[in-house]
């Protein structure tokens, strides 16, 4: 069963990405991208239709659906205002980078880099030299790494620091780190016995 105004038949790929309110998002997302959303909504109706159920082939209908697809496929994280009065929140990025490191970092991202090469030897080099060096210039410490969350830290400076020895923890910090580590499981790793 057809609606009133509608085709008889699906119109073609390139008929639906014609339609205006798909400029945007080819814009945005590539016509590729564009063009994959509008074969799976083709798709759908086709599905639809085997399914007994009635069929829109309106271009217009057509290209609506293939834009609130692309908008529900949206990347998960995007930038967000900060409103709740915790600085370092860590359910929104903790620390936003300054805005020159932000632009450093983009354009190394943007192409090779010398991630894991020595530019002097030639050789393979290692990806925290740079880092290292910078933080031993801003702390005076011997050595220095960074990891990515607090579990990471906290097993390298229980290994560090109490390998096969017993650490004391009181009930009340006996936390869960960022969701989904707790302490037990993080002490174990590192190689140290827990006392609560």
């Amino acid at each position: 069963m057809l609606r009133n105004g509608s085709e008889s038949r699906p119109p073609s790929v390139d008929r639906v990405l014609a339609e205006p309110i798909l400029a945007m998002p080819q814009a945005a997302r590539g016509r590729r991208a564009v063009r994959e959303a509008v074969r799976l909504v083709l798709d759908e109706l086709r599905r639809e239709i085997k399914a007994g159920a009635g069929a829109d082939f309106d271009t217009g209908t057509i290209a609506a659906r293939a834009a609130a697809r692309l908008e529900s496929d949206r990347p998960s994280v995007r930038p967000v205002i900060n409103a709740t009065g915790v600085l370092l929140h860590t359910g929104l990025g903790r620390a936003p980078l300054a805005e020159a490191a932000a632009e450093r970092a983009q354009r190394v991202a943007a192409g090779y880099s010398s991630l894991e090469i020595d530019l002097v030897t030639g050789g393979r080099g290692k990806r925290t030299a740079g880092l290292s060096r910078l933080l031993c210039t801003l702390t005076g410490a011997e050595a220095a790494t960074a990891v990515n969350n607090n579990a990471g830290a906290t097993i390298i400076a229980l290994r560090a620091l109490a390998q096969n020895r017993e650490v004391i923890v009181s009930r009340s910090q006996l936390v869960e780190i960022g969701g989904g580590f707790r302490l037990p499981e993080i002490f174990e790793v590192a190689g140290v016995t827990l006392r609560e």
